[in-house]
């Protein structure tokens, strides 16, 4: 929130009171948006769902623990863009990785993979716009790494984030390009507001429809 040791004692409470109210409407947005946008896309969901089917061996959904709120871990929902493999857990997907299949790559692509984790969004396991959950082998690695990494979990994990729309998304090879994402969701964490919300919603719906995401 920005706040500094000089400030008066009642400008900090009330900036406390205006953080965590806007929190409250942050979270009665994200479960009226995600019980809307799953009731309309249910026709989007089972065409998806029918084709990934077919597609290859395999589930429709693919689940993977994440770390979410407070620190606290979360089973995360995607549609399945990979063939069956032994690493999904604990390596990124890279450029012309031979573990996604044809339509994993369209999925992918247009993030249309992410979908499932409205029904997250929903039962209060993330929100539509924070910072993205790390598998938990990242959150190990980079918090012993990284300063400050943890506190990215004060707020819930996002669809969507700060740093996403600034362009640090995908494989994270080097450490400075996680430095760097963190660094873009802890001045989100601090810049917090419903009007950065809105923004980071907008740049990524418009990304999304030119598939510039």
């Amino acid at each position: 929130m920005g706040l500094t040791s000089d400030e008066p004692v009642d400008s900090v409470d009330e900036s406390t009171r205006e953080f965590a109210m806007h929190k409250a409407i942050k979270r009665i947005f994200d479960f009226v948006f995600a019980l809307i946008a799953i009731v309309a896309l249910t026709p989007v969901w089972v065409v998806l769902a029918v084709w990934i089917f077919l597609s290859s061996p395999g589930g429709v959904f693919f689940r993977q623990k994440r770390t979410g709120y407070r620190g606290e871990t979360f089973e995360m929902l995607k549609f399945r863009s990979m063939y069956r493999n032994d690493k999904a857990d604990e390596q990124q997907s890279t450029e012309g990785d031979p573990r996604v299949t044809p339509v994993g790559r369209f999925l992918r692509r247009s993030s249309l993979d992410e979908l499932p984790q409205l029904w997250n969004v929903l039962v209060g396991d993330m929100s539509i716009i924070g910072p993205r959950p790390h598998m938990l082998q990242h959150t190990e690695y980079y918090s012993a790494r990284i300063p400050g990494y943890m506190r990215r979990h004060d707020m819930r994990p996002g669809l969507t984030g700060y740093a996403q729309i600034k362009g640090f998304r995908g494989p994270t090879p080097k450490l400075e390009d996680m430095e760097r994402r963190v660094k873009a969701d802890l001045e989100y964490i601090d810049k917090f507001s419903l009007w950065l919300d809105l923004k980071i919603f907008s740049l990524t719906l418009w990304r999304m429809l030119t598939f510039k995401l």
